[in-house]
């Protein structure tokens, strides 16, 4: 087996994988649809099945979510894990579960790759070149899932992090109108979801453990430490300091807004400059050398024409 037929064999198989784990999850979780066709087929006079509402395609994703868990012990040993799905907003059991499941399923598919390579029998899967490549496929089954998780929780920071302006705005206009903290961010979970979706997902469980009597402050200090982002971390500092000590709240949230602006004018200095010093190198590869040719060619030409002309004679 050539190497682009075994590595489209490969991704075949990943993708089969991939889409058979979307169809599971599907039948496991759409428990409406369920109950609609089981409704049908009763008043059709059949009977149905105590597993169709997707407990036995259930019971294999949870299969495979725990030798997903057991797999990625190996590779998690301070418990980022937990801390990078609570970033990319997957808190449910479901995004966990489909998660732990894809991280289990990944290494049976390359497995499968890999066993499929071998009964080939070509050149490429003999020892010792075998060995790297199940090294090479266990190593990229257990990666594979986690940069996708990363991806995922930057992404969403990065999110996070352009809604804290708007963020510091509300909250001071609700200190204004006479509300306190856990009122603020009640009325901004409760109005805001429109403008803030990503922090109106974040601030909903915080006001959830305000509701059932947990302390302000850590609850603050756990959100803020949890999602990592600086700009929101120095905000909720500040809320935290005023809700513990009392004072204005007003003054030291433009403060810190003021401090954000500038590491905002920064940061987009800096992009600034990166650009163009790549726009001036895209310019001299291609550019000036297309702008030389329209430009010096024509003289170029005549000066070659007329050495010609003159060595003619």
């Amino acid at each position: 087996m050539s190497p682009t037929i075994y590595a489209m064999v490969v991704v075949g198989a990943v993708l089969f994988g991939i889409a058979t784990l979307g169809v599971l999850i599907w039948m496991a979780f759409d428990a409406n649809a369920g109950r609609r066709l089981r409704r049908r087929l009763e008043l059709g006079g059949a009977e149905l099945g105590d597993n169709f509402d997707g407990a036995e395609h259930k019971q294999l994703l949870e299969g495979f979510a725990r030798r997903g868990q057991s797999l990625d012990k190996l590779v998690d040993k301070e418990g980022e894990t937990p801390r990078l799905l609570a970033q990319a907003g997957w808190r449910g059991p479901e995004s966990r579960l489909i998660f732990y499941a894809l991280q289990g399923l990944v290494p049976v598919l390359l497995g499968i790759g890999v066993f499929i390579g071998v009964l080939s029998g070509g050149e490429l899967f003999k020892a010792p070149m075998l060995y790297a490549m199940i090294f090479a496929a266990f190593a990229i089954s257990l990666l594979l899932p986690r940069i996708v998780l990363r991806r995922a929780a930057a992404a969403r920071r990065l999110k996070i992090k352009r809604e804290v302006p708007l963020f510091v705005h509300l909250m001071v206009l609700l200190f204004e109108a006479g509300l306190s903290t856990r009122q603020a961010l009640a009325s901004i979970v409760r109005d805001g979801r429109g403008v803030l979706p990503e922090l109106g997902r974040e601030f909903d469980s915080a006001v959830r453990q305000f509701d059932t009597g947990a302390d302000t402050g850590e609850v603050l200090r756990q959100l803020g430490d949890m999602l990592e982002v600086d700009d929101l971390s120095n905000i909720i500092g500040v809320l935290r300091q005023v809700d513990r000590y009392g004072g204005e709240v007003r003054e030291p949230l433009l403060d810190m807004m003021k401090l954000i602006e500038e590491r905002r004018s920064l940061d987009l200095r800096e992009q600034v400059n990166i650009i163009s010093g790549r726009l001036t190198v895209v310019m001299v590869l291609f550019f000036f050398p297309a702008l030389l040719i329209f430009v010096a060619g024509p003289a170029t030409l005549s000066i070659i024409r007329t050495l010609g002309a003159v060595a003619g004679k």
